[in-house]
């Protein structure tokens, strides 16, 4: 079931949201249980057969974090650490069959000329998301920081279908002692009006904005698979129209999964916040998908060693967890490539940062000139990123590179050559070249990545509009706390607050957000 459907919006929450808060005037457990049941139904409308797997991974991972809580608790720590290798071992090849199996026996038949194959499996929704929920949870309870005996609030801390398919990446200390609260049970209407409006802004970023630019990536990304060659300004263009597609459809769906979850009354950590206005990659993974960067960072690359052991180990500490890391978000080449350019990046910004410190060079431009410049560079090298993440195979990476790069030249419609009148000659004279057809669409495509553009570096995000009402759990370092501060005064006027301005506004979003669902689309990371 997906949040952008009807029968979610129309049925499966009102529902759920009524039955909740009912039983929880008369039985917390009880409205717990419901709210779990729940969950697993909203999982099950995918694939039934699938429900089975995941309450198998939640008894078994119960299981065994009450047994390293408990070698934990008596000192017996070898023991401890044995369970936990085992435990998170059986996690991780679960998900290793699932996603990799294939692509495993793909690489390796051609290599030792076997014809070893298994049948295509479905990925089951949300794996990767519960299972390193569930390894962050095991860790912790090896380290003594959690301890869970209800086995209704674990599975409920696994299943909370707010988060369930695509995140965030939830830690267990930060989620049960809000599910603890018997406020928690209680209708609050601040909590359902600031949750709903959040809610509200998110549909409309996915339905309206991602889905809407979508139709001028997924043509340039389908014809690279099909081997045409791209000009400059088509590849750019489709590479461009993706990168704000994914940033939309991303940042509307944790805005709709913080936004559920607060009208429950259960603040979600923060999961995005403005990643496109990074001036160095390091900035930009603080922002992007905060939670996994966290798991990543707390979970792998601390555990390797992080950069306890020399500079030459933490920059190989740094590339294996961001291969890791792109390993993660799929089987594929692609993916292990977009995971291994964004770790050289790292690497680089980490270098410059360590060199920039230590020999404090004077600045060789303006102040203002020089973020420009990093952010514009940044921003690039996030695009050429994404054009791996997105791309159907390796060659239909290289041929959008191709094309982006100019080898396949220059060309404009028609339309707009004619257009540009007594110029043209000029820029005929360049090079650039015209063809039939296609007009409209390359105005639009470059009108949407103008408005987008505008909407993503100008306009406040929605941590931002919400400020006043602390939406969800604090995640920011001090820069980014004094950003938002900043962002809140300078915008004030958009700063949400009841009334009925705000009420008619939120009104008017949520109907474009739903009169745009003209057909259902997955979100991105549901693939993951």
């Amino acid at each position: 079931m997906l949040f952008n459907s009807y029968e979610f919006l129309f049925v499966y929450f009102p529902l759920t949201f009524a039955a909740f808060f009912a039983i929880g005037r008369y039985s917390r457990p009880l409205a717990a249980l419901t709210l779990f049941a729940a969950s697993l139904f909203f999982y099950g409308w995918w694939n039934p057969a699938y429900v089975g797997l995941l309450i198998g991974s939640i008894l078994f991972n119960f299981a065994m974090g009450s047994a390293i809580s408990q070698e934990h608790h008596q000192g017996r720590m070898t023991r401890a650490k044995g369970l936990l290798i085992a435990a998170i071992s059986c996690n991780l090849a679960l998900l290793a069959y699932f996603k990799y199996a294939n692509f495993f026996l793909t690489n390796v038949n051609p290599f030792l000329g076997t014809g070893w194959q298994l049948e295509e499996l479905i990925l089951p929704l949300g794996i990767s998301f519960f299972t390193f929920t569930q390894i962050a949870f095991l860790v912790d309870a090896y380290r003594g920081e959690v301890k869970e005996r209800n086995f209704i609030h674990y599975g409920l801390f696994v299943t909370y279908f707010p988060h369930l398919i695509a995140g965030p990446v939830l830690h267990h200390k930060e989620m049960m002692p809000q599910f603890a609260l018997a406020q928690t049970y209680r209708v609050h209407w601040e909590n359902v009006s600031v949750g709903l409006s959040i809610f509200v802004i998110g549909l409309f970023k996915k339905t309206v904005l991602a889905d809407g630019i979508s139709e001028f990536s997924t043509p340039v990304f389908d014809a690279a698979a099909a081997g045409q060659s791209l000009t400059l300004l088509e590849a750019w263009g489709g590479a461009i129209a993706y990168t704000f597609q994914l940033y939309f459809d991303f940042s509307g769906y944790s805005d709709m999964a913080i936004g559920l979850s607060r009208m429950f009354g259960v603040k979600l950590p923060l999961n995005f916040h403005s990643p496109y206005k990074a001036t160095n990659i390091i900035e930009f993974w603080r922002r992007w998908h905060m939670t996994l960067s966290r798991f990543l960072r707390d979970y792998l690359y601390f555990s390797l060693g992080g950069n306890r052991k020399g500079s030459v180990r933490r920059y190989i500490n740094l590339m294996l967890t961001m291969l890791l890391g792109g390993l993660w978000h799929g089987a594929g080449w692609t993916f292990i490539i977009w995971g291994g350019l964004h770790g050289l990046y790292l690497c680089i910004n980490h270098a410059w940062s360590h060199y920039a410190k230590k020999f404090r060079p004077k600045p060789l431009l303006p102040n203002g000139l020089g973020k420009l410049l990093a952010w514009l560079l940044t921003f690039l090298a996030v695009v050429m990123g994404w054009v791996f993440f997105r791309a159907a195979s390796l060659d239909a990476a290289l041929e959008m590179l191709k094309g982006m790069s100019g080898l396949n030249g220059i060309a404009v419609p028609n339309a707009i050559a004619a257009k540009l009148g007594a110029s043209w000659q000029m820029w005929a004279d360049l090079g650039v070249t015209r063809y039939l057809g296609g007009g409209s669409q390359f105005i639009f495509t470059w009108l949407w990545i103008a408005i987008l553009l505008v909407v993503v570096m100008a306009m406040p995000n929605t941590q931002q509009i919400m400020a006043r009402f602390e939406p969800v759990l604090q995640m920011h370092n001090t820069d980014e706390r004094n950003e938002i501060r900043l962002m809140s005064r300078v915008h004030s006027a958009l700063q949400w607050k009841p009334g009925i301005k705000w009420a008619v506004s939120i009104g008017a979003v949520a109907a474009l957000g739903v009169f745009a669902m003209s057909s259902v689309s997955e979100f991105l990371y549901f693939q993951f």
